[in-house]
Order: structure tokens, then C-alpha cells, then sequence
């Protein structure tokens, strides 16, 4: 209402049918406004308890999520037989084809193009299943990506390397994150090249 004069409500119209739900009755262009700033809060919310929660996950020791080439998920129960989540081991069989590359990187001064079509020409199988590529190899040194730039084979976790961004063009974006904000631990039963060859 303005100055004694009442607004017209605002309604959503698709085909020329109304939305009407069971909760919040006719469905008006405000409600869908309010919903969707209310929806936009509450994924913002979710998301950083979940960072809160992998954090908290890292700072015991444990793994938050994905598995890098190289290893695979301990498997372990506890008392009540319930599964012990976050635990890796190093999947040896892997590992050598991490060694290799190194060797080949380091000692035989072999380009990551090069290294990467010979694995393909072996049936080596890829961490992506697909092929094996340059990047995959060579990696992002700013990011910590790829074969050679991955800390985890010399036995460092760093978690919270970078974070997704949502932009409009595109669906999201990877930006590295401050040295500040990465948490690092020492997981040394988990290194797999020697520090000399790194």
C-alpha cells in the first residue's frame, strides 16, 4: 500500500496458469524474489560448514575427499564395525608409474609431452581414465596440480589450495587461495618419491 493505495500483487505467470502450492498458497513475484535471496543465504551457510567440517577433518589427520593417483581408501572398521573414513595407503602398483615419471622428468630429461605418449603407448591407465596429457604430468606449479607439483608424494597434505567461484559466464572458476588460509600436515607413511628426485 502507497498513500492509501494498494498495490497490485505480482504474480509469476508461466503459460497463463498460476502457481499455487499447498504451503504458501498463490505464488507471487515477491515470493519468488524473497525465496531466492533465502536460497542464495542458505547455500552460502552450507558451505562454510562444510569447509568448517573438512578443516576440522584435516587437522585430525584424516583425508576430506578425493583421492589422488597414487593412492586408495585404507579400509579399516572400528570396535562397532563401522567404517574408519578418511584413512589412504599407497597403491604400489601406481606409485611406480609416479616414480617413473619422475625419473624420466628428472634424470632423463624427458619432456612431460613426451612421457605422457609413452604411457599411452603402453596402456598405462591414466588418474582420469582417459588419456594421459601434458597437464596431467606437468601440471599447475600455483596450484599444486598435476604429477610433479603434488606435495603428497613427498608426504605433505595441503588442503585449501584454492576455491570454486561462480561467475556469470561460466559455471565456476578455480582461484588459488593465500598461503595463510592452507592447512598443511605431515603424512610422511604416505610419501612415495624421494625427496632428492623431487
Amino acid at each position: 500500500m502507497t498513500d492509501g493505495v494498494a498495490l497490485p500483487l505480482l504474480e509469476p505467470v508461466f503459460a497463463g496458469i498460476k502457481i499455487i502450492t499447498l504451503s504458501k498458497g498463490q505464488i507471487s513475484t515477491m515470493h519468488v524474489g524473497l525465496k531466492g535471496v533465502m536460497n542464495e543465504l542458505f547455500i552460502a551457510e552450507l558451505g562454510n560448514k562444510t569447509r568448517r567440517g573438512l578443516g576440522g577433518k584435516i587437522e585430525s589427520g584424516k583425508f576430506p575427499g578425493g583421492l589422488a593417483y597414487g593412492y586408495r581408501v585404507k579400509k579399516q572398521f572400528d570396535a562397532c564395525g563401522e567404517p574408519i573414513k578418511g584413512d589412504r595407503e599407497i597403491n604400489e602398483e601406481q606409485a611406480k608409474v609416479i616414480r617413473r615419471i619422475f625419473n624420466e622428468y628428472a634424470l632423463e630429461n624427458k619432456s612431460p609431452k613426451a612421457i605422457a605418449s609413452q604411457l599411452n603407448e603402453e596402456g598405462v591407465p591414466c588418474p582420469s581414465d582417459k588419456a594421459w596429457g601434458q597437464s596431467t604430468i606437468n601440471g599447475n606449479r600455483k596450484r599444486l596440480t598435476g604429477i610433479l607439483c603434488n606435495p603428497l608424494y613427498i608426504g605433505k597434505l595441503i588442503w585449501n589450495r584454492q576455491r570454486f567461484v561462480k561467475i556469470p559466464t561460466r559455471t565456476r572458476i578455480a582461484r588459488p587461495n593465500p598461503e595463510s588460509e592452507r592447512i598443511r600436515k605431515d603424512v610422511s607413511e604416505l610419501r612415495i618419491v624421494p625427496q632428492d628426485l623431487w
